[in-house]
């Protein structure tokens, strides 16, 4: 089903917003919603990022202590722990309950939402995280989706709410000293959305004055309070509402991750991206800072998924949800390596 058959999104994917919907595929498990809403951090759209250090998984028995890593900062921020297939506490504590508990997004179209025909979740950041469960679980794993707002997504993983979160979740500085993260999976950057017919061109000086919407405890809000701009900030609890907002007219403009103005915009045509992104951010599972083991599985998980060229899973998922409304590119993200 394409976006534009769900332009009244309100009225088909709110009932997604209050609750997480279970999927059968993989015996997914449906629980109520975490919290509020916000975004995320990652890259540049359309291409890979900066070449990867030689790979080395740590065989049986052989996956070391967290070492000591420089200091982030924005050049480094994507780096992540190097892949190993071992059974450590947290990989251990997942098999023993017998499901992973997955924080997700249930109203970002083609990310993570519920198909209104079907009654499903699906979408690349799913796909994803059907992935991960199936190498810790084996088949036809037991999924348990929580659906997490943006500003949710970190005390979720420290009070261990979730065993992790796939939600277009950008990767920086300030989040790293709170949680851990895997190895980047995607690129975008912050960009705007406005109506088609508005005089809005970018993120630039046709935006004073405008009152521009961003959710709460994005990296969209982070990037509106850094740089000077001339809106009228307004923040709400979800991505979503900002579109809702757009198309009430009690908002002139968007801020939010490229890509998932993409999706907004594919779920209605009077909207567009303006200008070119004007951040450069990489998406990344995130993990409870002291589940190490767990952030190396899913990195070798994610090895496993980019793996194959052309015929790789990431670029299935990709042409799957993303190609149409995000044409162009190439291949997944190259993964930084700390150790």
């Amino acid at each position: 089903m394409r976006a534009r058959d769900l332009v009244n999104l309100r009225a088909v994917l709110a009932p997604v917003a209050a609750g997480v919907c279970v999927m059968a595929a993989t015996a997914a498990v449906l629980v109520p919603a975490l919290g509020g809403d916000a975004e995320r951090a990652g890259r540049a759209p359309g291409g890979v990022s900066s070449p990867t250090a030689t790979h080395r998984a740590y065989g049986p028995g052989a996956a070391p202590a967290a070492p000591a890593v420089a200091p982030c900062t924005v050049h480094n921020a994507a780096e992540s722990l190097r892949p190993s297939p071992d059974d450590g506490t947290a990989v251990t504590r997942i098999k023993e309950k017998g499901q992973l508990v997955v924080g997700v997004d249930q109203n970002t179209y083609q990310w993570g939402y519920r198909n209104p025909a079907t009654g499903t979740l699906q979408g690349f950041d799913i796909d994803l995280a059907r992935a991960i469960a199936e190498d810790i679980l084996g088949p036809h794993p037991k999924v348990v989706f929580k659906a997490v707002p943006t500003n949710q997504r970190i005390p979720a993983l420290r009070k261990r709410s979730v065993d992790m979160v796939v939600r277009t979740m950008t990767i920086n500085c300030a989040r790293k000293r709170q949680v851990a993260f895997s190895t980047s999976y995607f690129q975008a950057g912050q960009q705007v959305l406005a109506p088609v017919t508005s005089k809005i061109k970018a993120f630039d000086d046709s935006l004073r004055g405008k009152r521009v919407c961003t959710a709460a405890g994005s990296t969209g809000e982070t990037a509106l309070t850094a740089q000077r701009h001339g809106a009228k900030v307004l923040t709400v609890p979800s991505q979503l509402d900002c579109l809702v907002r757009l198309q009430l007219g009690q908002a002139d403009a968007v801020v939010t991750d490229s890509a998932l103005a993409a999706a907004q915009a594919a779920q209605d045509p009077a909207v567009e991206l303006k200008g070119e992104p004007f951040t450069d951010e990489s998406y990344g599972v995130a993990m409870n800072k002291d589940d190490t083991d767990l952030v190396r599985r899913v990195n070798k998980v994610l090895d496993d998924y980019r793996g194959g060229g052309a015929d790789s899973r990431w670029m299935k998922a990709y042409r799957t949800w993303l190609k149409d409304d995000l044409p162009g590119i190439s291949g997944p993200p190259s993964p930084e390596y700390s150790d």
